[in-house]
């Protein structure tokens, strides 16, 4: 039985193909990676500053909440270790 586990793992890893690393198969690869870049829809300026507007603003809000919570948190222990 061990013998049988011992050939079906190493059927797995052998592969029929080229290597992946193997010069023919980086070029394709990257000029796949090239036609896939070419898919992608870039926001205009307009859209990119608005976004990093909401951003900023969620980031400070939420600073703000939880700075406020640790601190009403960390009086409420303080008092209550006294």
């Amino acid at each position: 039985m061990a013998a049988n586990t011992k050939s079906k793992k190493n059927k797995a890893v052998k592969t029929d193909g080229p290597s992946p690393f193997s010069p023919a198969q980086i070029k394709k690869f990257i000029e796949e990676v090239k036609v896939e870049f070419l898919k992608i829809v870039w926001p205009d300026k307009k859209m990119t500053l608005g976004l990093t507007g909401v951003v900023v603003v969620l980031t400070i809000v939420i600073s703000i909440y939880l700075g406020s919570v640790d601190l009403l948190l960390g009086k409420a222990v303080a008092s209550f270790l006294r």
